[in-house]
């Protein structure tokens, strides 16, 4: 395959557990620079996904980082797990548990028709509501990346957002272990929809695994892994 990176690409990749988005631009275009030889190549991504999250993310080069602001304006699938009965200050394991709460009132018997909350709490949030981001968000206030407040402590300002969640559901109970399939709109948080997941079965909830699986009509299945798209354009060379 010829890529036209100054003419412009969309390059699917999974991003890697730990990497944030920033790191695989900047692998991608190191990347570029040195396999294809391009010293100045613009690229950039179409929606953040958090360090502790894998799957799709879209990478535009050249002419077509003009285009990044359509694909983040489109629907998002999701996968991962909820973990009832601990709540964390980043809605996620990125920070330490910092409330438990027993959760034996939703195991019932144990079988599914025990359950019947948990899948009731789904079926919640299928439906347009105003969402508060996390404190340990990307968003700007005041000039400064929220996150960067949260990790000294201080609590800023975040203004609820409109969003939609068209399908929730649970595909797998394994208590305290919920598992979950999420299809959302643009500005979705995940780790806000584990808070107040848990806030309503009234037991806390945080985020232990999330994977993006497609953004409008490209799909995790077709993205590259970072090390066999760099190991494809080294073969191109030879």
């Amino acid at each position: 395959m010829e890529f036209q990176f100054e003419a412009g690409e969309i390059l699917l990749i999974n991003k890697p557990y730990t990497w944030t988005s920033f790191d695989v631009v900047g692998k991608m275009r190191s990347v570029i620079r040195q396999r294809v030889g391009i010293r100045k190549i613009k690229i950039g991504h179409a929606g953040t996904l958090d360090p502790l999250a894998t799957g799709l993310l879209i990478l535009c080069t050249g002419k077509f980082t003009k285009r990044i602001d359509e694909f983040q304006g489109l629907e998002k699938e999701y996968t991962g797990t909820f973990r009832l009965g601990e709540t964390t200050p980043s809605f996620d394991k990125e920070t330490e548990v910092d409330r438990t709460c027993p959760i034996g009132t939703l195991s019932g018997s144990g079988t599914p028709s025990g359950w019947e909350k948990i899948y009731d709490a789904a079926k919640h949030f299928i439906t347009t509501f105003d969402q508060v981001p996390p404190q340990f968000s990307a968003i700007k206030v005041d000039g400064k990346r929220a996150y960067e407040s949260a990790r000294k402590d201080i609590n800023v300002d975040i203004k609820a957002r409109s969003v939609t969640i068209s399908a929730f559901e649970i595909t797998r109970i394994e208590l305290p272990l919920v598992d979950f399939r999420v299809v959302c709109s643009k500005g979705t948080y995940i780790r806000s929809l584990a808070r107040d997941f848990g806030e309503l079965l009234g037991c806390g909830a945080h985020l232990s695994a999330l994977c993006r699986t497609r953004i409008g009509s490209f799909y995790l299945r077709d993205a590259y892994e970072l090390s066999d798209f760099e190991k494809m354009l080294a073969d191109q060379q030879v």
